[in-house]
């Protein structure tokens, strides 16, 4: 079990959110403009900013909303430590 939780933690630390947050730049808006939209809460926001979990669901949510793809939102980081 504990071997399943290291390898759960270690994908996460693989994916972040800049790709979110250029955007937001690029579109002249803030993160409170996305939670005043109702699109996600304060805590998956919290959850994106600290590069957390969060659902597909919410990324599906996120790239409707924006007209992007979920490259616009999220970011793939190898971990180099394995090679």
């Amino acid at each position: 079990m504990l071997y399943l939780i290291k390898i759960i933690k270690k994908v996460y630390n693989m994916i972040n959110y800049k790709p979110f947050l250029k955007l937001l730049i690029d579109k002249g808006l803030k993160k409170s403009d996305v939670l005043n939209a109702g699109i996600i809460s304060k805590g998956t926001l919290n959850r994106m900013n600290g590069n957390k979990y969060v659902s597909l669901e919410v990324i599906d949510r996120l790239c409707n909303y924006f007209k992007v793809g979920i490259t616009d939102i999220i970011e793939f980081v190898p971990d180099d430590s394995d090679t």
